[in-house]
């Protein structure tokens, strides 16, 4: 149960906001529903245009935001612009204050996760990484599922701004744990969503209505967050991003990369991450994840 006590302070408390991309701008708005003051960064201006007009302050650059806030949260795109946000001579851990709180909510290492856990202890500072899933859907809901590594310690303080954005709030562990999860999130999906495709695509050459057959199969054993949600965009055939190709394969090869460093084997995820890019390089990487039913059905024209 959230302590009220801890809420109401941390509502006093500034939010710095880096990256506000297809999830970021929805969660960042939803901390200024929840009424928390939000300072706001991203490399492109007109991207945070509404953000402005709803009432969060631009910043013009991250050290500028971070001296300038209590607690600040990151979604940005790759590994190395992780890195660059928040090691950087002009990045985070060199401008925030200390006793603030760093969240980083995109999905990236696990090794860099623990750096930047030390690096920030060594500055007084509260690091966090609290990947998430859920999707646009889910950033718009506020219902994302947050998995966060970091210190049990301080872990109520930043609950209340977790709250704001997602519904399932996990502490998997100490640094790191939060993205050793998402690895985990993204592996299970990565076959399963093979498997959605290439189910939606039979369905339709057996001459059935897919939307139909997904009255049936969803409710059974073969439901899936996937099938439920992104099932029903394949048969309209909106492939817009709720989440980018290109994104996932990022998130694939830092699975695959992690899981040899482990000695754990991934077939499975080997095989969609070819696939996804092999779909990429067709001209896909800016879809959604769904769109890959789109290489269905060119292997089906090559056949």
């Amino acid at each position: 149960m959230p302590n009220a006590k801890v809420g109401k302070e941390m509502q006093k408390k500034t939010i710095g906001f880096i990256g506000t991309g297809v999830m970021g701008k929805s969660m960042a708005r939803n901390l200024t529903k929840a009424g928390f003051h939000l300072n706001v960064f991203t490399r492109t201006k007109e991207k945070a245009a509404d953000l402005l007009t709803e009432g969060a302050r631009w910043k013009e650059s991250v050290a500028a935001l971070s001296k300038e806030s209590d607690i600040i949260i990151t979604i940005v795109g790759y590994p190395t612009d992780v890195e660059e946000v928040y090691l950087g001579e002009a990045g985070i851990l060199a401008n925030a204050k200390r006793g603030s709180y760093v969240i980083d909510m995109t999905t990236s290492s696990p090794d860099l996760a623990k750096l930047i856990f030390d690096r920030a202890k060594e500055a007084g500072i509260h690091a966090y990484d609290a990947p998430v899933s859920g999707g646009d859907v889910g950033a718009r809901n506020a219902a994302l599922t947050i998995m966060v590594g970091g210190e049990e310690e301080t872990f109520e303080g930043i609950r209340p701004v977790l709250e704001a954005m997602g519904k399932n709030i996990v502490l998997q562990g100490n640094a790191g744990a939060g993205q050793h999860t998402k690895m985990c999130n993204q592996i299970a999906i990565a076959s399963g969503m093979l498997g959605v495709c290439e189910a939606v695509f039979y369905a339709e050459k057996a001459g059935l209505d897919p939307k139909t057959v997904l009255k049936s199969i969803e409710a059974g054993a073969a439901g899936s967050w996937s099938l439920s949600n992104l099932a029903p965009r394949m048969i309209d055939g909106n492939f817009d991003p709720g989440f980018y190709v290109k994104h996932f394969i990022k998130d694939m090869k830092i699975a695959i990369e992690s899981a040899e460093n482990m000695g754990v084997p991934v077939p499975g995820l080997k095989l969609a991450k070819e696939l996804y890019e092999l779909f990429s390089q067709s001209g896909g990487e800016n879809k959604g994840t769904q769109a890959l039913y789109q290489y269905y059905e060119m292997m089906s024209k090559e056949n």
